[in-house]
């Protein structure tokens, strides 16, 4: 569990690391529900037979399934600011699929403070360059430069 911290303390870690969030396993049945969900049943992540027979060898994550998996990656490595009643995505600059998660892969994200704004009394925004690590090899699964609000105080 990260710790809690001030928006100042926040503020002060523009340009450093915010911490790494621990491994998740993607397996099949997590792709397989993640293909239910969205409807994607594309047969690279959903037919082990089929897929093994194109350069991957086996069935792939879909990218967006290792996009959402963020939400559970920040909250095991972004600290919390003292105060906070609510947060919500606010969106991404970029995002590149630069790597493919084969099924049973483990992956975890890193978490880089880039910039810390506050639009309002009540509000900041943060972004945090994120990287999403497979375990055992050199490229990344993705990159993102993703925005998050916080807010203080009153109902919103």
């Amino acid at each position: 569990m990260p710790e809690t911290i001030t928006r100042a303390d926040m503020a002060a870690r523009v340009g450093q690391s915010l911490g790494s969030s621990r491994w998740f396993t993607v397996d099949q049945s997590m792709i397989d529900g993640f293909a239910d969900i969205t409807h994607d049943h594309q047969f690279i992540h959903v037919d082990p037979a089929a897929a093994a027979q194109t350069p991957f060898g086996g069935t792939i994550a879909h990218g967006f399934l290792t996009l959402s998996l963020l939400s559970a990656m920040v909250y095991d490595a972004v600290p919390t600011m003292e105060g906070v009643t609510m947060g919500v995505n606010y969106g991404f600059d970029r995002v590149r699929f630069v790597s493919p998660v084969m099924v049973n892969a483990r992956v975890r994200g890193h978490f880089t403070l880039a910039a810390f704004d506050e639009p309002g009394p009540d509000e900041v925004q943060t972004t945090l360059d994120v990287e999403v690590e497979i375990e055992g090899t050199d490229k990344p699964a993705l990159v993102a430069r993703w925005l998050g609000r916080r807010y203080f105080g009153g109902e919103k």
